[in-house]
């Protein structure tokens, strides 16, 4: 077989922050005023504006810019009313600070099976809600995988369960045209370095219920400056919860907010430029022997900036010898199915802190042979077939 050249790119390297948004974070610097309550006469209230533009981007009422994406999920689980000791629903396929938000509240993770396509087993999440009487679902769509939103939001109808949606992989993602984050009651989003826009740290947690978002703007450390935010119901839905809603500190400053301000009005070319390399990548793996890369539904409408595959033609001890060659080659790859947690990469059994970890079949065995891709926005349709190309010639190297 002929030899391939070796991949030279960084998966970890993203685009430059906008100029405009560089220029704007050294004016906020220079003014030494970081703090979002921390306000000149005349000063632009950069999280309040950003707060106004996500809600009208996302399509809701509310919206508060939180340090993380994580604590954006902590945030909105408080908010809708989770107390310490409650059952919280939580598809199994996830990354860590899912579980650690829920454990940080002082919920009960009731872990779901996930089916073949990484969404969340329908019959596995009626059967453990009946049966553990939990009233909360907070709903990963990981790694940017929507589930049936139709069949999902009838299931949380009939028994009554809340749904918080965890959007890190779906800021900008749709079924049936409805936006990612506006099925449930409230939904959390990331700007870490690896999602749609990039603040190093920082998120949102949206809803349209007022007193969810007037809980969560006190609670994100307001004080009594909760008018200063963007996106805010009224003043007496504050007067309602303002005194019985702890300060928990995670709002956003002013310089990750211009930063995020540059970006959000090019975040829809974004979306179209990730989904050419994604659709790139996925065409050329699902022609593959070997591997198998799960179709998506008609209904959904997703974001490509990360991409998964199943190695099914090789033997669970073959998939390290698999990474370790395209590594040698230049090219990364996570494998959920790993026995020890790597890097940001764990398997829900890895998660000790939870008591009664189930065995789940379904999650084990679509883990076992899933590979993880990064997908940055540095990467061009060339490299999308390079890359494929390596990965194609290392799999046939380990084919029987």
């Amino acid at each position: 077989m002929t030899d391939i050249s070796n991949f030279m790119k960084p998966f970890t390297q993203q685009e430059p922050i906008p100029a405009a948004a560089i220029e704007r974070a050294v004016e906020i610097m220079q003014s030494g005023r970081l703090h979002r309550y921390n306000l000149a006469e005349g000063d632009s209230n950069e999280a309040s504006q950003l707060e106004r533009e996500y809600a009208e981007w996302q399509g809701v009422d509310y919206c508060v810019a939180c340090t993380s994406g994580g604590y954006a999920i902590q945030l909105a689980l408080r908010a809708c009313g989770v107390m310490p000791g409650d059952k919280i629903l939580a598809n199994a396929y996830t990354l860590a600070p899912v579980p650690g938000a829920i454990h940080n509240v002082g919920g009960v993770a009731v872990l779901v099976d996930i089916d073949s396509d990484y969404h969340i087993d329908m019959a596995d999440l009626e059967a453990k809600a009946v049966a553990s009487g939990a009233r909360f679902l907070l709903l990963s769509h990981m790694r940017g995988h929507i589930a049936d939103m139709d069949r999902l939001a009838d299931i949380c109808e009939r028994l009554d369960i809340c749904m918080i949606e965890d959007c890190a992989h779906t800021m900008g993602a749709s079924w049936r045209n409805q936006r990612s984050g506006n099925f449930g009651k409230a939904a959390a989003f990331s700007t870490q370095t690896y999602k749609h826009m990039n603040s190093g740290e920082g998120g949102f947690l949206t809803t349209n219920d007022p007193v969810v978002a007037a809980r969560a703007v006190v609670s994100s450390g307001s004080y009594m400056l909760y008018g200063r935010h963007g996106a805010i119901p009224a003043e007496e839905v504050f007067a309602e919860v303002k005194l019985l809603s702890p300060n928990y500190s995670g709002r956003m400053d002013h310089l990750r907010a211009a930063l995020l301000r540059a970006q959000l009005p090019a975040i829809e070319d974004s979306i179209s430029r990730w989904n050419v390399l994604y659709d790139t990548l996925a065409a050329r793996l699902r022609a593959m022997k070997g591997v198998v890369i799960p179709s998506r539904r008609q209904e959904e409408f997703y974001v490509g900036s990360s991409i998964q595959f199943q190695a099914n033609g090789l033997k669970r001890d073959q998939i390290p010898l698999l990474m370790e060659a395209c590594a040698a080659r230049g090219v990364e790859l996570k494998w959920f199915g790993d026995d020890e947690p790597k890097a940001f990469t764990s398997r829900y059994d890895s998660w000790k802190y939870i008591d009664d970890i189930p065995h789940l079949p379904g999650t084990l065995a679509v883990l076992e042979k899933t590979l993880d891709m990064r997908v940055p926005l540095t990467f061009d349709v060339q490299d999308c077939h390079l890359i494929a190309d390596i990965i194609e010639q290392e799999v046939r190297q380990l084919l029987p």
